[in-house]
């Protein structure tokens, strides 16, 4: 998926082993139609839970046709117009930023020059609004506070124009949909407006809107308000607009700072949870605080722990894959995210064969949605399970949780779920028996590609025939090789014994028939896959550089793909692309074929330090970097355009490009995992450090709060000349720093 599932296009067919190409006279399936693009408007996102908010920088939601702008909740768009007048006019702009932790977007306006029978009524900049938002437990609150600074009094008009289209989020992307519910509104007080929406699934969708003070003039589309102020005198006036859960009785101001207060805490609390970076470069240190605070805003308690959303706007939802490379890239700093995901996916993991869900024993899963059109069955989505990789990664990620944590309780409760992983790896994941895990759609309904690059061009071979099915995928066997290995220590640390031979014995056969099968010499690269008739696509990609984060690799062979990835052919300046630029499909514009991916270089960048190829790490570092440093609000999206860096130039954005998005938040703990070659080890009460190296950007490098069960630690590194030194600056309990070189 982009992070995704369905993100781009995806080609119906009749049979499993179906050709992936692109018919491009259509609109493919599930298609993200960027007739606006993010990146030209630059809207603002908060989110709480299921509700999520992007505005535009006045904090208006729906000023232009297409937008992706609204209040949604649950995969419906609940506001998708909310527009502020002065005077009937557009205030002026003056600046607007979200706060660093997230919890509030702020916005300053004015007036503009406003006239009457030719003359200036009211020169501009006299008015100041200052508009504060935040959202919390399924609404959006806002105050608007309205300040005179003219030297005289001044009648001033306000006015809130405000509507709902009750779009489910896949027509807010752009499907068409033959027949929708219908609407209707009401005007329930004075100050109250309820907008509804019965779908076609018989399911009714509300959204109130209250203020306070109580409107001069109230209606179900506007609010207007009249009030005269002395020179510098102000005034405020609440607004809540959100699902009928938020309302907790009569609506003011108290409740407005009781839920700002609410909100704050809670997402600081979350985010004091993960091990504070602080650095010597303050470019840097923004960047690593805007992904925490992006990261923590995007996870969502859930009845098994926290969970974190794929991403706004397209993916605000659980998703398996990506949630598991979240939590893996993350599990040094906060491994309670690791396990609320491995606890959720466990509860939503399949148990029988549905083929309009792709969904078999074992299985886990892609993603989930609750809008109309899943309950509807009009896209697959509901709970869906077309991901080839996610079952191989829970069990991957369900080893890497206990060697960080020990906590052997969580194993015994899940192993039956890795067991049940592992089978499906064996038998439905695994059905000509040739030891690798394959691929296919089960109707024509579900994703075509069901790897991380899912859209329908991205498997292909060298002369740019589309691969045909069922299509194993080179990172996906080093998936399963890690999950085998990882299964073999879970079960011994359980007194399995014989079952943990078994494994690990699996786990050597398929890195050998890998080895055979999978390698291109000529490219001295891995294949990206094999297709159905066992031919290998002999295609320059940065899945390659993915197969080495479980050691599936040799030694000799990792170091061939660190020089071809680090090579002029996938190395753009910002980072290493998805495709070669000599492929036959190469398109920097592209979604997954020629693009730059961050969560793509942190997981290659993990896979390097493996194989302690600390340079080529290094390069990485500081080409990501880079690009974060020149992104709004120093965020990494979730991917930009693959162009070659030129002097002075900032990276190409990608259109449609979800941001803030989870992994590539934690794409930032990823790197300084990889550079420090860091783990934490329950077992012996390490905290490990494998020949680290700062980049060339950073001089120094402070960690707080390391954490293992029996104690914490704080750790700088500092760097003297080309080496980096080590020094314990806090020390509580039974833990030990180590330093390997």
């Amino acid at each position: 998926m982009k992070s995704s599932s369905i993100a781009d296009a995806v080609k119906p067919s009749d049979s499993p082993a179906d050709s992936t190409a692109a018919d491009e006279t259509s609109v493919p399936q599930f298609y993200i139609a960027a007739s606006a693009s993010l990146q030209e408007r630059r809207t603002r996102t908060l989110k709480h839970g299921d509700t999520f908010a992007v505005f535009d920088h006045r904090g208006d939601i729906g000023s232009e046709p297409g937008s992706s702008e609204g209040l949604y909740h649950r995969d419906t768009r609940i506001l998708s117009q909310l527009s502020l007048l002065l005077e009937e006019a557009r205030p002026l702009l003056l600046s607007s930023n979200t706060q660093d932790d997230n919890t509030m977007f702020s916005a300053d306006l004015s007036n503009p020059d406003l006239l009457a029978d030719g003359q200036i009524a009211l020169r501009r900049e006299q008015i100041h609004l200052h508009r504060i938002k935040f959202v919390w437990n399924g609404a959006c609150y806002e105050r608007l506070l309205v300040r005179n600074f003219s030297d005289r009094p001044l009648r001033i008009r306000l006015a809130l124009q405000y509507g709902s289209d009750f779009a489910d989020l896949f027509e807010v992307r752009g499907e068409r949909r033959a027949a929708r519910g219908t609407t209707s509104a009401e005007r329930c007080s004075d100050r109250k407006v309820a907008l509804r929406y019965m779908g076609l699934d018989k399911l009714e969708r509300v959204t109130n809107l209250e203020f306070d003070p109580a409107p001069r003039t109230l209606t179900t589309t506007r609010a207007a308000f009249e009030m005269t102020l002395k020179s510098n005198q102000a005034r405020r006036i609440f607004v809540r607009v959100g699902v009928p859960e938020a309302d907790d009785g009569q609506w003011n101001g108290r409740v407005f700072y009781r839920g700002m207060r609410a909100s704050r805490h809670a997402l600081r609390e979350s985010s004091a949870r993960a091990a504070s970076i602080d650095s010597s470069n303050s470019v840097f240190n923004e960047i690593a605080r805007r992904a925490v605070s992006d990261l923590y805003m995007l996870i969502t308690d859930t009845p098994q722990g926290p969970y974190p959303y794929a991403g706004t706007p397209w993916f605000s939802t659980p998703f398996g894959r990506d949630a598991i490379i979240t939590a893996l890239m993350t599990l040094w700093a906060d491994p309670s995210i690791a396990r609320g995901v491995l606890k959720f996916l466990a509860a939503t993991q399949a148990t029988a064969i549905e083929p309009e869900r792709d969904a078999e024993p074992g299985k886990i899963l892609h993603e989930m949605r609750h809008g109309e059109m899943a309950n509807l069955r009009e896209v697959p989505f509901g709970r869906y399970y077309g991901s080839v990789d996610a079952t191989p990664l829970f069990v991957l990620l369900l080893g890497e949780y206990f060697s960080r944590t020990g906590d052997l309780d969580t194993i015994r409760e899940l192993w039956p779920n890795a067991e049940a992983a592992l089978a499906w790896v064996d038998t439905y994941g695994d059905r000509d028996g040739d030891g690798f895990v394959e691929y296919y759609r089960q109707t024509k309904e579900g994703l075509a590609n069901q790897g991380w690059k899912d859209s329908q061009d991205a498997v292909f071979h060298r002369d740019g025939r589309y691969a045909e099915g069922p299509i194993a995928l080179c990172e996906v066997q080093a998936y399963v090789y890690g999950a085998k290995h990882h299964a073999s220590l879970l079960a011994t640390a359980l007194g399995h014994r014989t079952q943990a031979e078994r494994l690990q014995a699996q786990a050597e056969a398929l890195r050998l028939n890998f080895e055979t099968k999978f390698w291109c010499e000529e490219l001295s690269l891995y294949a990206i896959a094999l297709d159905g008739a066992k031919q290998p696509c002999r295609v320059v990609s940065s899945n390659a550089g993915q197969v080495l984060l479980t050691g599936i690799a040799s030694a000799e062979r990792a170091q061939r793909v660190a020089q071809t990835l680090l090579g002029p052919a996938c190395f753009s300046g910002w980072g290493i692309r998805t495709l070669g630029l000599s492929e036959p499909h190469y398109n920097p514009m592209a979604y997954h074929n020629g693009s730059v991916w961050p969560h793509d270089n942190g997981l290659i960048a993990l896979g390097l330090s493996r194989y302690g190829h600390k340079q080529a790490i290094a390069q990485i570092c500081t080409a990501i970097f880079d690009a974060a440093s020149y992104m709004d609000l120093r965020r990494l999206p979730e991917l930009f355009c693959g162009f070659l860096r030129r002097q002075h130039n900032a990276p190409t954005q990608y259109p449609v490009a979800c941001s803030p998005q989870a992994w590539a938040s934690a794409t930032v703990f990823a790197l300084l995992q990889a550079a420090l070659g860091l783990r934490l080890l329950e077992s012996t009460g390490e905290i490990r450090f494998y020949r680290p190296i700062l980049p060339d950007f950073m001089d120094r490098l402070h960690l707080r709060n390391l954490r293992l069960n029996r104690g914490s630690a704080d750790v700088l590194l500092q760097r003297h000349g080309n080496d980096v030194a080590v020094t314990q600056t806090r020390h509580e309990g039974d833990v030990v720093v180590v330093v390997r070189y």
